[in-house]
């Protein structure tokens, strides 16, 4: 038996320059399931994502996914991509094994937590207080850097990742440290400034998008107290939940995410298309 992709669609271009398809699989000209595959509107025309990929219950189990993700892969070496990604919930946990055998490798997880009064309190000895706008101006080149480094480590070509860098930042703060909705906090202890935190508020949750600790002051529990001072300003404005996200492998991050009760909300898996 032959699986092969057919379009379900013609080929959507976006004004942003991505582009997107479904497809149907295909066992024979037997529609089986479906494929939807994208370039990512975030990292940029070279990365593909599989956004959507489904096997019929009759189907599954015979290698139909297998087959269909690799034909997706081709599709994205066609479009001129050099990597692929996909996102999976966290109790998908066959299509988790799926795209593991076929060597995709864990990048980043979301990760959420629900917040309930009264807000928690900060440890003995910290103070917060708003970012000067020179210690904004400071903190956003030193951020930004961060970022393309991040990416970087993750497989994404620097001119990749500063192209993001500069995009996502520029989305995002428009008006920088006045930019509606963003909160950037300076935490001190003992009058000591020992990390920064900067919190979104959208309308229906908050998210961390930057919380860090000074190099220097690493390993004595300010980021817990970051991530408190997280909550506590989450839930002043009246924000329920908070999300998060964490690259693979930061595992000091992981676990202190999930001893503050975190619970993974979805995993992206990236693989470098030869």
């Amino acid at each position: 038996m032959t699986t092969t992709l057919r379009p379900a669609e013609p080929l959507q271009r976006q004004s942003d320059g991505t582009r997107s398809r479904h497809y149907q699989v295909c066992v024979n000209s037997r529609p089986v399931g479906t494929i939807h595959l994208a370039t990512s509107p975030s990292l940029g025309p070279t990365v593909a994502q599989v956004t959507e990929l489904a096997i019929d219950e009759p189907d599954r189990g015979r290698g139909r996914g297998t087959v269909a993700a690799l034909t997706a892969e081709e599709v994205a070496r066609g479009w001129g991509c050099r990597q692929i990604e996909a996102t999976v919930p966290p109790d998908a946990t066959a299509a988790l094994r799926l795209f593991d055998a076929l060597g995709y490798r864990p990048r980043n997880r979301n990760m959420a937590k629900q917040l309930t009064p009264p807000p928690p309190e900060l440890p003995p000895a910290y103070r917060e207080h708003p970012m000067s706008e020179a210690e904004f101006t400071a903190w956003l080149a030193y951020e930004a850097e961060e970022y393309v480094r991040g990416w970087t480590e993750r497989g994404l070509p620097e001119e990749v990742a500063r192209a993001k860098s500069r995009r996502d930042h520029e989305t995002v703060l428009p008006d920088g440290r006045d930019s509606a909705g963003m909160v950037f906090s300076v935490l001190e202890h003992e009058g000591v400034r020992v990390g920064t935190l900067w919190l979104a508020l959208r309308e229906d949750r908050a998210f961390v998008y930057d919380v860090e600790a000074d190099g220097a002051h690493r390993g004595r529990g300010h980021g817990r107290a970051l991530m408190l001072l997280a909550e506590r300003r989450a839930l002043a404005a009246g924000r329920a939940v908070l999300g998060l996200n964490v690259f693979a492998g930061n595992t000091p991050a992981e676990r202190l995410y999930t001893s503050l009760g975190y619970a993974t909300t979805s995993h992206t898996l990236a693989k470098p298309l030869l």
